[in-house]
């Protein structure tokens, strides 16, 4: 399979983890969102929202939205619950994370990352949002080591992307102790492989 992504993306490091984890042979094709390169002809004949990450398997399926392609690839294994009600609370993580994490968290590290701009014109809604969602992951992760049941999981993968480069920002993550540990497990699995 080929995996469209920009590895400054934490929507596409979701991706190349969840199948780096999985040992899923790929190709990585980069594709670098500030240069538009997901908006010319041929990448938007193949995904026409213009985003990445992307996976095109050989047979011609496509299939876009990280959190969709992490569910994906992690059929079966132990990255996805076997228990019904487990998959959905990591559901239940990986929508959350798309709605009340990323735009927030993500969009204020880009802006201070590849724009350029200072923690003082970061949008104020925008960093009041991201606080509370740092603060809900630190409470959620106070009495656990991990996001779904006692074992690590896709609603690891996909929270990790972006909770562990907050800093980048703008936002402390020294304030959130129960976070700074999960980060530290996430890592250590990351690097176990």
């Amino acid at each position: 399979m080929r995996i469209y992504g920009d590895t400054v993306s934490g929507n596409c490091m979701k991706v190349k983890r969840a199948a780096d984890l999985l040992s899923l042979p790929y190709e990585w094709v980069n594709v670098d969102i500030v240069k538009g390169e997901s908006k010319t002809p041929e990448f938007l004949a193949m995904s026409a929202a213009g985003q990445v990450p992307v996976v095109e398997w050989p047979d011609g399926r496509v299939l876009s939205q990280s959190n969709a392609i992490i569910r994906y690839l992690a059929e079966g294994s132990s990255l996805l619950p076997d228990d019904a009600f487990a998959r959905a609370k990591a559901d239940e993580w990986l929508f959350w994370e798309q709605y009340s994490h990323e735009p927030y968290i993500a969009v204020c590290r880009f802006h201070m990352l590849y724009q350029g701009k200072s923690e003082n014109e970061r949008e104020s809604w925008r960093v009041a949002r991201g606080e509370v969602a740092l603060d809900h992951l630190d409470r959620a992760l106070s009495d656990r080591s991990w996001l779904v049941g006692e074992a690590f999981s896709i609603a690891d993968i996909a929270l990790h992307a972006y909770t562990h480069v907050a800093d980048e920002g703008g936002f402390d993550l020294e304030a959130r102790p129960s976070v700074l540990d999960w980060i530290a497990r996430c890592n250590d699995r990351f690097a176990a492989g």
